[in-house]
């Protein structure tokens, strides 16, 4: 198990980005977090299995209207009382 914080840019707000990220940590079980960020980009924090969370990220991108130019990833502790991946605002 890994956790990644992850910033995304791109188009990714307006977008349903948020949404389609958190539809798509509960079908992989993982868990974490995404909020908009003032620069148009968005960030999010994700745990679970690592093969996982790559199927994750490259299905975001296969989104009809998402499009990810670039993300930075950074491990990050993990959240052990973490039970489910929320949109904040």
């Amino acid at each position: 198990m890994l956790r990644y914080y992850l910033q995304v840019f791109g188009r990714v707000q307006g977008v349903g980005f948020r949404y389609t990220a958190a539809q798509l940590a509960r079908a992989y079980a993982l868990t974490g977090w995404a909020r908009n960020c003032y620069d148009g980009s968005v960030e999010l924090e994700i745990q679970g299995d690592p093969a996982d969370i790559d199927l994750f990220i490259r299905q975001l991108n296969d989104h009809r209207w998402i499009r990810i130019d670039r993300i930075t990833r950074e491990k990050r502790p993990l959240s052990a009382g973490e039970k489910e991946f929320c949109v904040r605002y």
